[in-house]
C-alpha cells in the first residue's frame, strides 16, 4: 500500500475494547491531534465516530487494533474505506510506560502513517465462518483428549473388577466399553463410583469427537467450495487447508511471499555479527496455527512424496539435521502456497 500521507490527510487510530472504542484523529502533514472521543461499541456509538470523521476530511485512513476481535464490528461498517490492521502494542514499546486509551488511539495513528508497508483486515464470509468452526473444532479436540487421558489414569488405580474389563486394550477400545458400563446393585461404594465416573468420561469423549467430527464435515464443505484445489496437494486436508485460508483471507493481504513467510513464522531471522554473514535464528514468531500446519504439510510429504524424500536424503546427505531439513520445507512449502493463493488454477 502507498504511504498514508500520499493518500489521507486524516489517520483515525482506533483503541478497541470491548464495550468501548477511543479514537484519535491525527493529521498526516503534522501528526497533530485535531480530536479525541470514547464511544459505546454499539450502531450508535459507530455511527458517532463516523460523524465525527465526516466533519474532518473525506480522504481519511482508519488504524484499528484487533480488526478481528474487538474491532471486528466497526471494521464490518467500514467496508470500502482505507482500514489498516494493527497489533496491540508491547508495554515495554509505550513511551516511559505510559497508558491510557486516547494516548493508544494517538499511538495507534502515528504507527500506522510510519509504517512503511500495512496490513489490511482479513474479510470474507467463508474465512469468517472457518474460522469459527476452527476454533469451534480445536476446543472439542482438546477437551476430547483430556476426558480420554483422565479415563486412561483413573484406571490404573481402579478396583481389579473394572480394570479387568480395560486391561490390555487401546484408548478408543477402553473408551468404547467404558461407555457401556452398567451399575451392579452389589457393588461397593468405591468400584459404584469409579464405574460412574469411568462412563461419565467415556460419554464425554464420545460426544466431543462427534461435534469435532460434524465440524470437520462443514469446514470441508466450505474449503471445496471456496478453494477445492488445495485439497488436491500432498498433505493438505480440509482443516491444514482452512488453516491456511484463514490466515491468508484473501488476494492482495500479503503483499509477497516473503512476507507470507514472515506470517507463518517461517522465514529465518539473520543473526550475523562481525565476520559471521550466515548465521540465522530460528523465528518464533507469526501465526503458530499456520506454522503448525505447514510442518504438517512437510510431515506428510517427507513420508508420502518421492520429491520431497529425495530432498531430504540429499540434504542429509550434505550435514544437515532433520529439524534444519523440515526447516527449510517448510519455508518452499509457504513459498508454494502463496503462490497457489494469489493465482489459482483456472479450474478453481
Amino acid at each position: 500500500m502507498t504511504s498514508l500521507t500520499e493518500i489521507a490527510e486524516i489517520v483515525i487510530g482506533v483503541d478497541t475494547h470491548v464495550d468501548t472504542h477511543t479514537a484519535a484523529i491525527v493529521e498526516t502533514t503534522t501528526g497533530g491531534v485535531l480530536a479525541e472521543i470514547t464511544v459505546p461499541t454499539t450502531p450508535a456509538g459507530y455511527q458517532e465516530l463516523l460523524d465525527l470523521a465526516d466533519e474532518h476530511s473525506p480522504l481519511r485512513a482508519w488504524a484499528i487494533e484487533g480488526t478481528g476481535g474487538h474491532g471486528a464490528g466497526l471494521t464490518h461498517l467500514l467496508e470500502g474505506e482505507v482500514v489498516i490492521e494493527l497489533d496491540r502494542p508491547q508495554r515495554a514499546k509505550r513511551r516511559n510506560g505510559a497508558k491510557s486509551d486516547p494516548l493508544d488511539a494517538i499511538r495507534a495513528a502515528r504507527e500506522a502513517m510510519a509504517r512503511p508497508h500495512h496490513g489490511t483486515p482479513r474479510t470474507g464470509q467463508e474465512r469468517q465462518a472457518l474460522s469459527v468452526l476452527l476454533t469451534a473444532r480445536r476446543s472439542a479436540v482438546t477437551a476430547a483428549t483430556d476426558a480420554q487421558r483422565q479415563l486412561f489414569s483413573l484406571t490404573i488405580a481402579a478396583p481389579e473388577r473394572l480394570r479387568a474389563k480395560l486391561r490390555d486394550r487401546k484408548l478408543p477400545e477402553m473408551v468404547e466399553i467404558a461407555a457401556r458400563f452398567r451399575i451392579q446393585a452389589g457393588w461397593d461404594v468405591e468400584t459404584t463410583t469409579t464405574a460412574q465416573v469411568l462412563r461419565d468420561l467415556a460419554r464425554r469423549a464420545q460426544a466431543l469427537q462427534a461435534e469435532a467430527d460434524e465440524h470437520e464435515k462443514q469446514i470441508r464443505a466450505i474449503v471445496r467450495s471456496w478453494r477445492a484445489d488445495l485439497l488436491t496437494e500432498t498433505g493438505i486436508g480440509p482443516i491444514v487447508a482452512a488453516t491456511v485460508l484463514c490466515a491468508w483471507s484473501h488476494p492482495g493481504r500479503v503483499r509477497d511471499e516473503a512476507a507470507f513467510a514472515m506470517l507463518a513464522g517461517v522465514a529465518p531471522l539473520p543473526a550475523n555479527s562481525g565476520k559471521v554473514t550466515t548465521r540465522y535464528r530460528l523465528n518464533r514468531y507469526g501465526d503458530r496455527q499456520l506454522n503448525r500446519a505447514l510442518h504438517t504439510i512437510v510431515l506428510s510429504r517427507q513420508r508420502y512424496d518421492q520429491d520431497t524424500k529425495d530432498y531430504t536424503a540429499r540434504r542429509t546427505s550434505e550435514g544437515k539435521t532433520p529439524r534444519e531439513i523440515k526447516r527449510c520445507l517448510k519455508r518452499y512449502v509457504a513459498r508454494d502456497l502463496y503462490r497457489r493463493l494469489e493465482y489459482p488454477p483456472l479450474s478453481t
